[in-house]
Formats: C-alpha cells, structure tokens, sequence
C-alpha cells in the first residue's frame, strides 16, 4: 500500500498540480501541533526535491512561528509535512516530509522564489521545503468530492483591507503563534 520515493518524478508532480486542496503540518519544540488546509493557486514544485507555496494571510501564522522556532539556533532541522489527497475518481494520498524555512518579502531570496507565482493579495510569505522523504498511500478511505470554483472570500477580504490593513492585521493577529511563539513577521532581512 504505501511507496517511498526518492524525488518527485514527473507523474507526482503531475498529481500534486491536479489538486485544487493541499495540507501543511508543523509542531515547535513544544506546544501545539498545526495542520492548516491551503487552497488557491498557491503550489509549485522548484524541483524534485524542493517545493514552495505563497502563503497567504490568515487569522493565525502557526507555520511561519513553528518554522522559526526550531530554527533556533539557525539551521537545526524545521520539520514540516505537507500532505495532498485525491477526492477524485482514482484514490491517492502524497506525503512529502521536510525541511521548511519562511521567505519574507524583505528576504533577498524573495524575488527568486516570488516571480514563480501569480501575485496575489494578502500574499504574506513563501514558505520553501526541502524534501526529506516522500510516501503515497492508498487513500481507498478518502471520500469522492467534486471540486466546484475556489472560494472568493480571502482574495475579497484582502482586497478590501489594503496594504495598510493586511499590515495592521499582521500587526494584530500574525506576530505570535497561538502558544505565544514568535512569527518573526516584521523582523529585519538579517533577523
């Protein structure tokens, strides 16, 4: 039932550009566990065995927090899993396990990874993994969803809020993780 690869090959990536839903998942050191659902136009494969995705703002910034909390000190290993499932006719569960680290727009890697996508409002950061493992499995007990359009509601709120206001929301509601952790959302490049 469940196959490991040591790349992304051309049918995985061909699948996760198929799904319209992917999953991430982080933990800090201690504290809550995060799964966060992510849709929109917002997954790229780098290559096979480094993806990204354009983080959008959100009513809380756990991956980003998780993310820079075991980073500390720099370069210790940021674990994150990022899970996509078929809800079509043929069942299939992709687990990439990894490395994450957060690109902020002041980050001089930023333009490198950000002409990959379409800009988009409320965009907030890039979140890049480096895979360690890769797994499918079967998925036989995934229910059939039949994907209708994407949700119009975060693209509109965003909008409406501005830059100012995505800025003042951050300011609000992104700066810590639920446990208290640090986002690091406004530190400097060097930070």
């Amino acid at each position: 039932m469940a196959k490991f690869y040591s790349n992304l090959n051309e049918d995985l990536q061909n699948f996760i550009s198929e799904q319209k839903l992917f999953f991430t998942a982080t933990a800090p050191k201690s504290g809550r566990i995060n799964v966060s659902p992510k849709g929109i136009d917002t997954f790229r494969c780098i290559d096979n065995r480094t993806v990204a995705y354009l983080d959008l703002t959100g009513s809380g910034n756990e991956t980003a927090a998780h993310l820079h909390s075991q980073a500390d000190p720099p370069n210790e290993v940021c674990r994150m899993t990022i899970m996509f499932c078929s809800f079509a006719e043929k069942p299939l569960i992709l687990r990439l396990y990894g490395r994450g680290r957060v690109i902020a727009p002041r980050h001089k890697e930023w333009e490198n990874y950000y002409e990959l996508f379409e800009p988009t409002p409320g965009e907030r950061q890039i979140i890049v993994m480096d895979i360690d493992a890769i797994q499918t499995s079967c998925g036989y007990g995934v229910p059939l969803y039949e994907f209708k359009a994407e949700r119009p509601s975060l693209i509109e709120w965003a909008k409406k809020k501005g830059e100012g206001g995505i800025a003042a929301y951050w300011r609000e509601k992104n700066q810590t993780s639920i446990d208290g952790i640090p986002t690091k959302i406004f530190e400097d490049a060097n930070g």
